[in-house]
């Protein structure tokens, strides 16, 4: 079964990829993108919600660690590419949003979803491909819920913000990537020194290599893997990595199926939502790369062996998605992405609505988990 499996999964990501080339080469290239992305989370178990869950009751940052890793490699891979505007010649910008309250709410509203939700925006998606029928419910709920607040938009955008505050814009960019540096380095001995004056040490770290492709591999091999991928996906894309913005986009072209039109609303009014609600999804790069990260992941879990999707789920679990996915989606339109939009490509792009996402996810993430035993969860 998962030899049949692993031949479904590859013939869909080749026949999507024969369809995207023949309409636009580009898309196909951030297609394989999307998939490599979803096998590396899948087979690196490279996830944020449970890292953090680690972190903030259990004392062990071994994943909290992985991303400081992960950012500070990005941030060196971006700069010079950012500092120029351009890669080979096509124009690239980096991920940026105003800081303010809107970013601040909906982070904390996205920390409260990933405990409930079990996932992020990534990790919805690669436990999605990888097996997990709840992620399925979560993800719709996901989607309604950033279209939900895609209508709400415009009184949100109304709460105090100072705009947008790019580092390597306000300080040169070799200062911006020493100041990031600097600051990620003593997070990290922050955090491994939080870990060692606990009763039990958090597990040592694994070396950069590799044991076989079909996984597992070492948790930091994930995080090197990731920001490469990132970096070429500004490089082919001309945008850092994102992930929710299909999902809302997604929910956006089921209610106008359904008969109503988003364009009626200042959000969907604008000409870069205009054009993707006229679009095709396989026109959207976003939407490409989500759905290249699920079919990734289904095809690393059935070269792992793994795949073994179950319909058990109690009534609080589902209960539980579905509320997640809800307030995920929501959080995340209003803090202008989720932990891979607004925190890893923000962080790497020196904007500092990527440092106000994770201080404000934080706490939403352990009120989230601390909220998981009433749905029956393991905290």
């Amino acid at each position: 079964m998962q030899r049949i499996a692993l031949s479904v999964g590859l013939s869909a990501l080749l026949s999507l990829g024969l369809v995207i080339e023949g309409r636009e080469p580009r898309l196909a290239i951030l297609l394989v993108l999307g998939a490599l992305c979803g096998v590396t989370l899948y087979h690196a178990a490279f996830g944020f919600t449970a890292a953090y869950r680690r972190l903030l009751f259990n004392q062990d940052g071994t994943g909290a660690r992985a991303q400081l890793v992960m950012l500070g490699t990005v941030t060196c891979m971006f700069a010079p590419v950012l500092a120029a505007g351009s890669f080979l010649g096509s124009p690239v910008v980096g991920a940026s949003a105003p800081v303010g309250w809107q970013v601040a709410i909906g982070a904390f509203v996205f920390g409260i979803g990933m405990q409930l939700g079990n996932g992020c925006g990534s990790g919805t998606l690669y436990s999605l491909g990888g097996g997990s029928t709840r992620m399925a419910a979560t993800l719709v709920a996901f989607c309604a819920g950033g279209f939900a607040a895609s209508l709400h938009m415009a009184a949100w955008q109304e709460l105090p913000d100072a705009g947008e505050v790019v580092l390597g814009e306000l300080l040169g960019w070799p200062g911006a990537v020493a100041i990031q540096l600097v600051a990620l380095a003593s997070l990290y001995a922050l955090i491994r020194a939080w870990e060692r004056s606990s009763d039990s040490s958090s597990p040592a770290t694994a070396p950069i290599v590799f044991r076989q492709l079909s996984g597992p591999w070492p948790l930091l091999a994930g995080a090197v893997i990731l920001a490469l991928l990132n970096f070429a996906t500004l490089s082919v894309a001309g945008h850092p990595w994102s992930i929710t913005w299909g999902m809302t986009l997604w929910a956006a072209k089921v209610a106008l199926a359904l008969g109503w039109d988003p364009s009626s609303t200042p959000f969907w009014r604008g000409e870069f939502q205009h054009q993707a609600l006229d679009a095709g999804v396989l026109d959207d790069v976003t939407s490409v790369m989500d759905i290249g990260i699920v079919l990734g992941a289904f095809v690393a879990a059935a070269l792992a062996g793994r795949l073994a999707p179950s319909l058990r789920l109690s009534k609080r679990s589902l209960v539980a998605a579905l509320i997640g996915g809800l307030t995920m989606g929501y959080g995340a339109r209003l803090a202008y992405g989720c932990n891979i939009g607004a925190f890893f490509s923000g962080i790497a792009s020196t904007s500092l609505h990527g440092w106000l996402w994770i201080a404000a996810a934080l706490p939403g993430n352990w009120i989230g988990a601390r909220l998981r035993p009433r749905f029956g969860l393991a905290l």
